[in-house]
Formats: C-alpha cells, structure tokens, sequence
C-alpha cells in the first residue's frame, strides 16, 4: 500500500470521485434519450442534439480514467472536458443555442470543469504538462463538440 500514500492517493481519490459523478451523469443522459420510431427520424438534427449532454459526461469519464491511471495526456483530457463544460452553458447565456443539459447536470458539470481546469493548468499531479498549443487545441476542440451537438 505504500503506492498509495501522498499524491497518488489524493490523485486516486479525485479520479475516482470524478468517474462516479462521471458515470452517474452518463447514466442519467442516456435515460433522456429517446429514440424515434421509423428510420428516417434517425438522420434529423433533433436526434442527434441529445446525445450532446451524454458526450460531456464521456469526456469526464475519460479524463477520470487518465487521470487515475496517470496517462500523460490527463491534463489535455482534464482541460479538454473543462472547457467543453463550460463552453455549453456560455453558448447558452449568450443565445448561440438553447443548452438541453438539465440545470442539475449544468452545475455538477460546471464544478467538476473548475476542479478539471484547475488541475490541468496547475500541473497538481506532476503529470505531461499542458503545453499552450495544447490548451489553445482543448478550447477550439471543446467549441467544435459544443457546436456539433448543438448548433450544426
């Protein structure tokens, strides 16, 4: 047990908090999801809007998973998620789209992607740094999946 001492087991505690949350919000999105009858239904825009709320709460488990491992691209992943996160309920206030993300996931999200941003730019862990292109990558990535899902 003497890996779990220090760091590690801080850094356990948080990725498993976070894959928790994770995989509660994941559960939680797929149950909203409905499912048309009739195949054509399949190719509208409608349809595929609601999976967006289910792929933030992917990107949490990812980055939960990364970070308990300690993979060296966990702060791409943590910093990844954040600004997907938070880019959703931004685009939301600013009226770029109507966010579908109930408001219990809006905050739950929003805490876990300060935690995640916090950790990512920080370096907590001592994990591959964050380099600026690779940040700079994480917030044109996080626009293009918020614009995805909600706005093309």
């Amino acid at each position: 047990m003497q890996y779990l001492k220090g760091p590690h087991k801080k850094r356990k505690t948080i990725s498993l908090l976070l894959l928790i949350i994770g995989t509660a919000l994941s559960v939680a999105f797929i149950l909203k999801i409905e499912f048309p009858q009739g195949f054509e239904a399949y190719f509208k825009r409608e349809y595929y809007n609601q999976f967006g709320p289910l792929a933030i709460s992917v990107e949490l488990l990812i980055a939960g998973y990364y970070l308990f491992i300690g993979h060296k691209k966990t702060n791409f992943t943590l910093a990844l998620f954040g600004f997907t996160s938070l880019l959703d309920p931004f685009f939301n206030q600013i009226g770029l789209f109507n966010s579908i993300v109930p408001l219990y996931g809006t905050i739950i999200l929003s805490i876990c992607a300060l935690l995640c941003l916090w950790l990512a730019f920080a370096n907590t862990f001592k994990l591959k740094r964050l380099s600026h292109i690779a940040a700079i990558v994480s917030i044109v990535l996080g626009i293009l999946i918020e614009l995805f899902f909600n706005y093309l």
